[in-house]
């Protein structure tokens, strides 16, 4: 069967022409649909020692990584080296340059996208068009290009849909990396590890955000902005999920009561104890018990 979303005539015109060597693919560059995400084409560039991109528009959101090599990008008037683990991300009325140091040719991977959500999942994630980042942990981030590459070059039935469902893994993954590099070396993110640690190791002692703070020798609204910069959850929140995993444990024994699992992990009232367990997992202590 045709593929009907398949560009008349060949790949896209964007594509450069100043590439030693390239693994390309398209799916939809001239059909707009409705769905929250589109992948439009992508691939991996080796770049000529003449490679040179300057646009001062572009139709869809584009995410780039930088493999090897490297050279210079110039995105909304602002100059950047560009280095393996380099990742930025531009799209429409983001006019930008890029170049490769002839001497040490950029290798470079991209995705174009477009759809509704497009750009509220960029803004959300830390990458809206026009930002620049150094990835953490880079080698994630080319697998999961690899694999929307070759999920792309199937070209099967489902290959929009299993690249589109890629390009957000892929969005996630640069926002957890880039986090990574961009706290590795700050006072606060040690001081949120060393607290997070601590609540760990003592979770089966530990009572309140109060008894927290003052075991990490911080202050509780102190102790809150960490977690809320660095973590989903809240250093109490946090508590309470190590203890109800416990609990959980403790639950699978033979004979196990309620009452003493919550009396042995600090709760002094089992109802609150239930309450706190049904909101983490979905059940009940007892229908829990019922479960397993």
């Amino acid at each position: 069967m045709p593929r009907k979303n398949r560009t008349p005539g060949g790949p896209p015109e964007f594509f450069s022409q100043q590439v030693s060597e390239a693994r390309r693919f398209y799916l939809d560059t001239y059909t707009r649909t409705n769905q929250p995400v589109t992948v439009v084409c992508g691939g991996c560039e080796h770049c000529e020692p003449d490679y040179r991109i300057n646009r001062e528009d572009f139709p869809f959101y584009s995410i780039e990584f930088v493999a090897r090599g490297r050279g210079s990008l110039t995105l909304k008037g602002r100059d950047y080296a560009l280095s393996a683990g380099k990742v930025f991300s531009y799209g429409p009325g983001i006019p930008h340059a890029i170049a490769t140091d002839p001497d040490d040719r950029l290798v470079k991977y991209f995705v174009d996208f477009t759809g509704r959500n497009a750009h509220k999942m960029l803004r959300t994630y830390d990458l809206p068009p026009g930002v620049v980042a150094q990835l953490g942990a880079p080698e994630a981030v080319l697998r999961i290009f690899d694999d929307l590459i070759a999920n792309g070059e199937t070209d099967s039935r489902y290959s929009p849909l299993l690249c589109a469902t890629i390009v957000q893994q892929l969005i996630l993954k640069i926002a957890e990396t880039a986090l990574m590099q961009e706290t590795r070396t700050t006072a606060a993110f040690a001081t949120y590890q060393a607290c997070r640690d601590l609540i760990r190791k003592h979770c089966l002692t530990l009572k309140s955000l109060d008894e927290i703070a003052k075991r990490c020798h911080v202050d509780a609204a102190y102790l809150c902005r960490l977690f809320q910069r660095f973590d989903d959850h809240s250093p109490y929140q946090f508590l309470m999920r190590l203890k109800m995993s416990a609990a959980a444990q403790h639950l699978q024994r033979p004979n196990a009561s309620v009452k003493e699992v919550a009396y042995g992990l600090g709760f002094t009232d089992p109802f609150h104890f239930s309450r706190v367990f049904k909101k983490v997992f979905g059940v009940s202590p007892d229908n829990f018990r019922k479960l397993r």
